[in-house]
């Protein structure tokens, strides 16, 4: 795939992108499978391989430059702005709202952060699309609320130049810290969710939600685990860190009972809308942490799905599934090195079967899914 940006030096960030796209998966299966070799034999399903561009459903920016002329991008080694509008791997909707934006923040004279003088206001514009409708969600992250008034007053006409702007809102990040967003969300409107239909399942996404960056590819990931869970067919499951719930609503058929764990108040909030939009039974979703729910459960069910941050389920949790009653996991990674480490802490337990998801294609992050199943 030509980039423009990567070809004259704008942008390294698809490290793999001199590759073709059949090599770069090819490589990625390789690197996965070595990784989980010292356990055993694992079945390999073929790898789900993504677009080569216009794939991501998230577009984060980070705003520089100024008032007048603001960027839109990434920024350079001396903290300048680096202009990534033309970036191939965002779809159509998404690059054809940067105009807009770039006008609209000169309107309503927003300052972009200067990172090296530690003044401005404005840090990252973050855009998600929810591509079967073409509705977004827009979030402007600011040092502090002094741009609030000003935005408020110029997005009524942002939202007629933008029409398919659902949700918009200010997240408030006060620290010269290199984090996304802080903890304060404002809401600028009526709507606080935006809909992704995946699988015909709707999930229900607020400002703080996650959510996979490839639509397509977490489609086929919630497929898998549900594949799985249909052919054991468990009385019951749990869905560990769950976020919107969306392992569980594709695993639940109204009679299996489905226990969704999850940090995020906001993401249970999502979840539990989605269930009742589609009117499953058995199905709970929960807020808390997942290792102290697992450790306080007086059982544990037939089989658990574990959807953890990079760092993996840690050795408490292993330890608690390990020790359980629990003869399958489901275990989505977003890291295959904290995948290796926590299946060797789970020694009761083998992979079975495994497929590699191409998540972020030109680059070396790997997506994987297993199947495990406690030892006899």
């Amino acid at each position: 795939m030509f980039c423009e940006a990567f070809e004259t030096g704008r942008c390294a960030s698809c490290t793999r992108l001199h590759q073709p796209i059949h090599i770069q998966l090819a490589d990625k299966q390789a690197r996965v499978a070595q990784r989980l070799a010292p356990f055993g034999p694992v079945r390999w399903l073929e790898p789900v391989p993504s677009r080569e561009r216009g794939f991501r459903n998230k577009a984060k920016m980070v705003v520089a430059g100024s008032m007048e002329q603001p960027t839109l991008g990434i920024l350079d080694a001396q903290g300048r702005g680096v202009d990534l509008t033309d970036c191939p791997l965002y779809p159509e909707p998404i690059r054809a709202t940067f105009p807009a934006l770039e006008a609209f923040l000169t309107t309503a004279r927003i300052s972009p952060y200067d990172v090296p003088a530690r003044r401005g206001e404005l840090k990252h514009l973050l855009l998600t699309l929810a591509e079967h409708s073409g509705e977004m969600m827009l979030r402007f992250v600011l040092r502090s609320r002094e741009p609030l008034s000003r935005i408020e007053k110029h997005l009524p006409a942002l939202r007629r130049a933008l029409p398919d702007l659902r949700v918009v809102s200010a997240n408030l990040q006060p620290e010269h810290k290199a984090i996304l967003e802080g903890d304060t969300e404002i809401p600028l409107g009526a709507e606080e969710t935006l809909t992704m239909q995946v699988n015909g399942l709707p999930l229900h996404l607020r400002p703080r939600s996650f959510f996979q960056t490839n639509t397509e590819v977490a489609a086929a990931l919630y497929r898998q685990a549900r594949d799985w869970v249909t052919a054991l067919d468990p009385p019951a499951l749990w869905d560990l860190y769950c976020g919107v719930g969306g392992f569980a609503l594709h695993c639940a058929d109204g009679q299996r009972e489905v226990t969704g764990i999850e940090i995020s108040t906001d993401a249970i909030a999502s979840a539990c809308r989605s269930r009742d939009q589609i009117g499953l039974a058995n199905v709970f979703f929960l807020a808390g942490d997942a290792t102290a729910f697992a450790e306080r459960a007086r059982s544990l069910p037939p089989l658990v799905i574990v959807n953890p941050p990079r760092r993996g389920l840690g050795a408490a949790l292993c330890r608690r599934l390990r020790e359980g009653e629990s003869r399958w996991i489901v275990y989505s990674s977003c890291n295959p090195d904290s995948l290796a480490r926590d299946i060797a802490e789970l020694a009761q337990f083998r992979p079975v079967e495994a497929r590699l998801f191409d998540m972020f294609p030109h680059t070396d992050h790997a997506e994987v899914a297993c199947l495990m199943e406690r030892r006899r």
